[in-house]
């Protein structure tokens, strides 16, 4: 059975033993809690990484004076541990740090075990907590960039649009299809994985809103959501008429343009001028005619809609 190791993996093994080394020369007693300090505190995301380190080094110092209060006010009892927890919890979850809680539950042990709070031993776990939150930083510094995994993503969305897009072209000319469909689940898939691979692409970035990529899927599916609605209606049509036929040459060319860039406005100009032109064609003379006609002016509509979306889009200025 193949398994894959990922980078994360590998970060969080690496900082575990070099934190505890760093640790162990410096002589720190419970040195090996570095190493659990890292392991917590590297996470997928550098902004994640951020957070996890602050919410579980503003944890441990509260822990420290908590125990020095408690143990030192009260007694070193295993009772007095529990009613420092009772207080201690929910005044780290009031302080939104709840994630430090089970760090710094070591922090208190580590004073309980000394029987004393001395400076030495302040020092001490101070040393800890900056080795093993220090360790996790500098580990998650590096973070791969996503680029290519998005670029592939947006480039197989697009082409299922274009498949998409194809077979409606060819069900307007003939009525006729054999299309399984398949590329609509695909591309439902594709969206929703690619969209949380660009928000972790955001998060990694403490300086700037790199959501290019995050709102450039969001469009696709808005987009995606409107060629689902059409799909039903555009089958529907059981009569081939010339209104189809202009449709079908429209949606063939846009079919070719879809890409990151913006050119949504050109479409919607034809999409206008061909609206205009149906208003100046005879009425339909049958049921039939009538029904299929409607049908297609509703496709029209949805499609509108579907450039609209695009246009507010800025474009990604990215080779294809």
């Amino acid at each position: 059975m193949k398994y894959k190791i990922g980078y994360r993996t590998i970060k969080t093994a690496l900082g575990t033993s070099i934190s505890i080394m760093i640790a162990q020369m410096l002589q720190l007693d419970n040195f090996v809690s570095a190493g659990i300090l890292t392991i917590l505190c590297i996470k997928v995301t550098k902004k994640k990484s951020l957070h996890a380190s602050w919410e579980r080094f503003f944890a441990c110092l509260m822990a420290m004076v908590f125990s020095s209060l408690f143990f030192e006010g009260l007694a070193y009892h295993p009772l007095v541990i529990g009613l420092l927890l009772l207080f201690f919890i929910p005044a780290a979850v009031m302080l939104k740090v709840s994630d430090g809680i089970v760090t710094s539950s070591v922090i208190i042990l580590h004073i309980y075990s000394a029987g004393d709070v001395t400076k030495e031993l302040l020092v001490n776990e101070l040393g800890i907590i900056t080795v093993g939150i220090g360790v996790a930083l500098v580990a998650n510094l590096y973070m791969p960039s996503l680029e290519t995994k998005l670029r592939e993503y947006r480039l197989q969305i697009e082409e299922n649009f274009k498949i998409i897009f194809d077979e409606i072209v060819l069900y307007l000319r003939t009525n006729e299809s054999t299309w399984d469909g398949k590329e609509i689940t695909e591309t439902i898939e594709l969206i929703n994985e690619a969209k949380t691979l660009a928000f972790r692409e955001v998060e990694n970035h403490f300086l700037r809103n790199d959501d290019l990529y995050y709102n450039y899927f969001k469009m696709r599916e808005k987009q995606f959501e409107i060629i689902e609605r059409v799909l039903p209606s555009v089958t529907s049509i059981s009569l081939t008429v010339e209104q189809g036929e202009m449709i079908a040459d429209f949606i063939e060319e846009l079919s070719e343009h879809i890409h990151p860039g913006n050119t949504a406005i050109q479409f919607l100009e034809k999409l206008y001028r061909m609206k205009i032109c149906f208003e100046d064609m005879e009425l339909p003379k049958t049921r039939e005619e009538f029904e299929a006609r409607a049908a297609l002016l509703h496709f029209v509509k949805e499609m509108e809609r579907y450039l609209i979306i695009k246009s507010s889009f800025k474009g990604l200025r990215i080779a294809r």
